[in-house]
């Protein structure tokens, strides 16, 4: 397990104070899951589920993120929560986005206090970086989750499934109904250890195709009406740019792959949503088409675009953890070399996981510092955008792992002396690639051996930020609140920095 120092962490703060302790990668043990006894599981109403449980104050309720902007779960329990004046919820949400932004009048009245989350834009983030969270944020990876549930770290008193088909025993999928949004990998840990495990569905059904769900870990069943709108899932562009910045980017970045060696036979990729991630998973598809390459597999969040290059033979198999748009959907609904994966198996880094067997992954930056560490947290003025997502869990496990980006975006430099918020430490970054030069990270040597006669443009981190910095000027630095709002954990359980509040007054 790589060593992260801990950067600044609030005085006294200790996640999950009092009923949870954390647990260091030494400590770490799995917890047995919880096989449910309820043998009657239908329950008419989310309002008849508060009173059976029962719901009370200061539990710590969680949900999953597949129907990403289209999820209508979340909010239809906060709405409860409203109803009933619960007050010091914990919520646990794998992301939050803007579709959510109900939740902002609970947070600001102290119904809910402290939230637990992977990923978080929109509405809430911006309320939650001008302070009006009573407790803390705490920002986890897609793998450190399951690590803080399986552990018994995080312990969640009642978990909430979307599931788009179940039948009356919970047993369910994602593939089938009007919300079909493909795996459901970002479920499984809370379906296994959380106390109480509720599946809500808007299609019931006698019989289940395929089960993702398994009923046995499942307490209650709930139909509603809707669960989401399936083309909120769409993330990223989900085409290549036609920038021609970023595809020179694009094209510099599958020329340094391939002076590594890593474009042949069996190779693992991984890459994200965005414009210049897919053109360059289209670079690389070229290649390998014309070479007769074919790969062991891609993984992660998967696009129509990984799919294309499965259905043209490229790789053996897709591992997918959640679908990124609905190209996806249809693929993991039909073919079998399309397999869901849970977020354990993706990113938990005591459970040998899939991120530890990537060749290469290509990820982005909002900002990247002269230490190599990467920022997809905030965005330069400390508002929170993002989140490490599998951010830090795969460019850990990668044997390389490239950060791709324009060197200025809006008269700003992508690289800061320092960034305002560590993501992913620098020392699980290997490369970054700009339109203007390409970086090395000094710790690898071994890569600065294979590129010592290479044509392409190799810089230091230093040249990269002079160059930027003539063009943009240096920035002022930000005047941050010294309150802490939230904390960056890394996949560990290590905390390795923290979020302050940012301008604007809290009521």
């Amino acid at each position: 397990m790589k060593n992260v120092l801990n950067r600044v962490v609030p005085e006294g703060f200790t996640p999950f104070q009092g009923a949870n302790a954390l647990i260091t990668s030494k400590q770490h043990k799995k917890l047995d899951p919880i096989v449910s006894t309820n043998t009657s599981k239908a329950v008419d109403s989310i309002s008849r589920l508060f009173d059976l449980i029962p719901i009370k104050d200061s539990m710590t309720l969680s949900f999953h993120h597949h129907l990403r902007n289209g999820d209508h779960v979340l909010n239809m329990v906060i709405a409860e929560i409203k109803k009933r004046g619960l007050k010091n919820m914990v919520l646990a949400p794998t992301a939050i986005f803007p579709v959510h932004e109900p939740l902002v009048e609970l947070i600001k009245n102290g119904q809910v206090t402290s939230i637990v989350t992977n990923y978080i834009n929109g509405p809430v983030a911006d309320t939650i970086s001008i302070g009006h969270l009573s407790d803390m944020l705490i920002m986890d990876t897609h793998g450190g989750r399951p690590r803080a549930i399986e552990s018994g770290e995080l312990i969640i008193d009642v978990a909430f499934i979307a599931t788009p088909t179940s039948d009356s025993m919970g047993n369910g999928n994602g593939i089938e109904g009007i919300s079909a949004c493909g795996t459901l990998g970002y479920t499984m840990s809370d379906l296994l250890y959380a106390k109480h495990r509720v599946v809500i569905t808007d299609h019931l059904v006698d019989h289940v195709k395929k089960v993702d769900i398994d009923g046995k870990y499942v307490d209650y069943v709930i139909q509603v009406d809707r669960i989401g709108d399936p083309s909120g899932i769409v993330s990223g562009t989900t085409k290549p740019t036609r920038d021609p910045i970023q595809l020179k980017i694009a094209r510099d970045t599958i020329k340094l792959i391939d002076e590594l060696g890593f474009i042949k036979n069996g190779m693992s990729f991984q890459t994200g949503a965005g414009g210049t991630s897919l053109a360059v998973a289209l670079d690389l598809k070229h290649k390998m088409m014309e070479r007769n390459i074919k790969g062991s597999f891609a993984s992660g969040g998967i696009t129509g675009f990984l799919v294309d290059m499965l259905e043209s033979h490229l790789f053996e198999n897709l591992y997918d953890v959640q679908c990124f748009d609905l190209d996806a959907v249809k693929s993991y609904q039909n073919n079998p070399k399309h397999i869901a994966m849970s977020a354990s198996t993706y990113g938990n880094p005591m459970d040998d996981p899939i991120v530890n067997k990537l060749d290469v992954v290509i990820l982005g930056a909002t900002e990247i510092d002269l230490d190599f560490n990467v920022n997809v947290t905030t965005d330069s003025s400390g508002y929170l955008i993002g989140g490490s997502g599998g951010h830090s869990d795969t460019a850990f496990g990668a044997k390389l792992t490239i950060i791709t980006t324009n060197l200025t975006k809006s008269r700003t430099s992508m690289v800061k002396d320092h960034v305002t918020t560590i993501t992913t430490p620098g020392e699980s970054v290997d490369c970054l690639v700009t339109e203007r030069g390409i970086v090395i990270n000094p710790r690898r040597t071994d890569l600065l051996q294979q590129l010592k006669h290479s044509k392409l443009n190799i810089v230091t981190m230093t040249d990269l930020y002079q160059k930027a910095i003539s063009m943009t000027g240096i920035p002022k630095p930000i005047k941050l609140s010294e309150r802490a709002v939230g904390v960056v954990r890394y996949r560990d359980g290590s905390i390795i920095d923290t979020i302050f509040q940012v301008g604007g007054k809290t009521s």
